[in-house]
């Protein structure tokens, strides 16, 4: 999917089945620093339980939402979005997603409706962010068939170092079976307390285990750990309950500096990419090989689980 011929779309779907680890919070936060540099950027709210849509202060109005666009294959994505600000938009979810699994499962083509949807080529975004639900489940899978990356936010706690060897054997698993383009972009450490032991001891984990993959053909041989970490801080759980992003609840305070940050930093990767393959006249496909190969920041390494 493209803005225009030049500009291909970079979907990143924000994944962690454990719940509490700051995804949506990561998802709202990264978009509106990411729309607030100019890029336009869509967020697709696929939780049933609607938090990044909370966030963002967007209710239940009537209008169609994430649920619609899966069970009606005629309508656009353009009918169920709502404006938050200039660059930013969301396709909101509704607690009615809850039964999607049930509803969806006789089709054959439940595992790539919303790709079918947010892959059309008429959209007019360089970004979207796809809030997955903390379950591996008919959602999560749709999100994933549709991406082309996976981001995954967590703490750096060591039962959430065992999860994540969880998650990138099903990113692996949905790669061999339903989107053979999908790929790890990296982590983005949530929550984060640099000062302890312990979580040095789980960053230095992650980092050998990426640096350990650097030649293996898995999905997430050119994964990283991305800086900044985003630093604990009280104004990111208060912002949700004005309907508020970060930077318009308090823009100058250490979540939204630290969020800022690492937008500029998954922009710019994106930026060098695009300007790499337009010299080489790359492919899309071949945009996102490059998209990993250009990663500034080296990559990490997991303990077995064995």
């Amino acid at each position: 999917m493209a803005t225009d011929a030049s500009h291909p779309v970079r979907v990143l779907a924000m994944m962690n089945q454990k719940g509490g680890v700051g995804k949506t919070t990561t998802t709202v936060n990264l978009a509106a620093a990411i729309a607030e540099q100019g890029r336009r950027v869509l967020i697709v709210d696929l939780d049933p339980q609607a938090h990044a849509s909370l966030h963002l202060g967007v209710e239940d109005d009537d209008q169609p939402t994430v649920y619609d666009l899966l069970f009606e294959p005629e309508m656009g994505v353009g009918e169920c979005v709502r404006k938050i600000h200039a660059n930013l938009d969301i396709v909101p979810a509704e607690t009615d997603l809850a039964a999607v699994e049930t509803e969806l499962a006789a089709y054959g083509d439940r595992n790539a409706r919303l790709a079918k949807a947010i892959n059309d080529g008429s959209l007019p975004y360089e970004f979207v962010l796809l809030d997955c639900p903390p379950a591996l489940g008919l959602l999560t899978l749709n999100a994933l068939t549709a991406a082309q990356e996976v981001i995954i936010p967590m703490q750096a706690h060591f039962l959430a170092l065992q999860g994540v060897s969880k998650l990138l054997e099903t990113v692996g698993l949905v790669r061999d079976q339903l989107n053979p383009v999908l790929r790890v972009a990296g982590i983005v450490l949530c929550m984060h307390d640099s000062q302890t032991s312990h979580s040095k001891e789980v960053v230095a984990d992650l980092e050998r285990f990426f640096e350990s993959q650097r030649a293996s053909p898995t999905a997430w041989s050119s994964a990283r750990v991305y800086r900044p970490a985003i630093r604990r801080n009280i104004k990111l759980a208060e912002c949700p309950s004005f309907g508020q992003s970060i930077f318009d609840y308090a823009p100058w305070a250490p979540g939204a500096v630290d969020y800022r940050k690492l937008a500029e930093t998954i922009v710019a990767e994106w930026d060098r990419a695009l300007a790499a393959a337009k010299a080489s006249d790359l492919s899309e496909a071949e945009i996102r090989v490059l998209r990993g190969s250009l990663a500034s920041s080296k990559p990490p390494m997991m303990p077995s689980t064995d």
